[in-house]
């Protein structure tokens, strides 16, 4: 069993198959791969924020539209004319 581990290790004490070049292989894989989980969870923590605040990260649709020109039409920011022009577009 030594002879096995000390022809793996190499004659000189070298690591053999494990030098400098596969560590420093390993040692990107391990950071590429703690890297890829972080923003992994800043992704989901982004998406779950965008749900429990109802938007979704969505452009308005024309329901929302329609209340925004009902809303204006309350204030009294809009007339009566421009309301139902504006209702047309909207249709």
């Amino acid at each position: 069993m030594m002879e096995y581990m000390w022809n793996y290790l190499g004659q000189d004490g070298s690591w053999g198959l494990f030098g400098l070049g596969m560590m420093f292989f390993m040692w990107l894989i391990m950071i590429l791969f703690w890297i890829s989980v972080v923003l992994g969870i800043i992704a989901l923590l982004r998406w779950l924020v965008n749900q429990l605040n109802g938007d979704g990260g969505y452009v308005r649709s024309k329901n929302s539209a329609l209340e925004i020109l009902k809303e204006r039409y309350a204030k009294g920011e809009i007339d009566k004319k421009e309301f139902d022009d504006k209702m047309r577009d909207i249709k």
